[in-house]
């Protein structure tokens, strides 16, 4: 088992693979809930300001609106001040010039009485006019506002033109040089599990001790779509997706569901649901790589031993697969030999027990030959003629000795 030193302490104890993982995921929890706490006061401290400044700009405009709006009804009113001077002047000199055509005059105040109604009525309808156009354009401010607001809660930056992916591929890359420079961020296009995901994101440090990944999917919702989706329903293939890519975390970065307030809260973490994953808005993409970043950046020297058992693990397992590999060829080669060996010794034996028997015929002739050359050794004229008469009379002769002479003896037949 490795060995760890307490830095407080200074004592030394073993631990095994379990209770590496246990640290790792004490020492990520602490200091992530620690990072995600103040990156979150952080995002409502500029949720607040940029609501206040919507706030003063939408304001400032109205009170422009307003301003511009006084200004046109005190001119009309001026020009209606002016009409009734007009009036009263005119009225004045008819009555002074032409006493005697008092009925003339008559008939024409009646006309400028009557013109004098028409430019108030006329007058009247253009202040209600532009009323009218105060309020609607009022009311337009107003639903811009809430539009922005609206907007805010979506995204902070804005997306005319892009797609949902493409706006998460352009925030990134503007960090990339700066901040992400041993990252990994690309399209994942390996479907040959059956699905993939959108994006995989991976950071190793500069000798190759990957401390991060995440795998990415996008979701985007036209406000004309007939089917509504929710979240959930892209949590399990994204859970699948993660598991069949390697990668630690699971984001889902989601303009779906936009008036439900968890969601539009912050980050969202459905860790209760599946390990390791969250639903985030498109403001949240990169705060949300730089917490989980950041937070496993200080586990990289338990990550780098980690790494370092697992190869002396391989490498342990090499060296018995590598024993049993021997063992097994050995045995094979043991055995052909062993069999082989077995079968000569029993042909040794076979050789054995036919050099026995032959060392037996062996020494069976060589008896009798002894016999027989004893046989031939105890052999004389007189044995073989002692039962010959014949034979005997003619050796006698040939030797000219009387046949008595040449009678064989009684001797024991050998």
């Amino acid at each position: 088992m490795p060995e760890i030193k307490c830095p407080h302490c200074g004592k030394i104890f073993q631990v095994d693979q379990s209770g590496y993982a246990d640290i790792v995921s004490q020492v990520r929890n602490a200091e992530f809930q620690k990072e995600l706490h103040a990156q979150h006061e952080q995002l409502e401290k500029e949720k607040a300001s940029e609501l206040k400044l919507a706030k003063a700009q939408s304001q400032t405009e109205l009170e422009r609106v307003s301003a511009a709006f006084e200004q046109q009804i005190a001119s009309l009113r001026a020009q209606i001040t002016v009409a009734n001077q007009e009036k009263e002047l005119a009225v004045s000199q008819a009555v002074s010039q032409e006493k005697d055509r008092l009925g003339d005059q008559e008939k024409k105040i009646l006309e400028l009485s009557s013109q004098l109604k028409d430019i108030r009525a006329e007058a009247q309808l253009r202040e209600q006019s532009l009323k009218n156009d105060y309020e609607v354009q009022l009311k337009a401010k107003d639903q811009e506002v809430a539009f922005y607001k609206d907007l805010k809660a979506k995204m902070s930056t804005k997306m005319v033109g892009e797609t949902l992916e493409k706006h998460c591929e352009i925030e990134f890359n503007r960090l990339r040089s700066t901040g992400f420079q041993h990252a990994y961020f690309e399209k994942d296009n390996d479907s040959s599990s059956g699905s993939k995901g959108d994006y995989i994101f991976r950071e190793s440090t500069p000798d190759g001790v990957e401390f991060i990944s995440i795998m990415f999917e996008m979701k985007n919702e036209m406000d004309t779509t007939a089917t509504k989706k929710k979240n959930e329903d892209f949590l399990k293939e994204l859970d699948k997706d993660r598991n069949e890519k390697g990668c630690e975390y699971a984001v889902l970065v989601s303009l779906l569901e936009a008036d439900n307030e968890l969601y539009n809260g912050g980050i969202v973490d459905v860790s209760h649901k599946y390990p390791k994953m969250y639903v985030i808005r498109p403001q949240f993409f990169i705060p949300m790589i730089t917490l989980l970043r950041n937070a496993a950046l200080n586990s990289v020297s338990v990550r780098r031993q980690l790494a370092e058992i697992k190869n002396q693990n391989l490498d342990i397992s090499r060296f018995e697969d590598d024993i049993n590999e021997f063992k097994d060829k050995f045995g094979y080669n043991y055995r052909l030999a062993s069999t082989r060996f077995q079968k000569a010794i029993e042909e040794i034996d076979k050789t054995i027990d036919l050099l026995q028997k032959t060392k037996k015929d062996l020494l069976s002739s060589e008896n009798n030959l002894r016999l027989a050359n004893d046989r031939a050794q105890n052999l004389t004229v007189k044995r073989l003629v002692r039962k010959n008469p014949t034979m005997a009379k003619k050796f006698a002769e040939l030797s000219r000795l009387p046949a008595e002479a040449v009678q064989p003896e009684e001797t024991e037949e050998v």
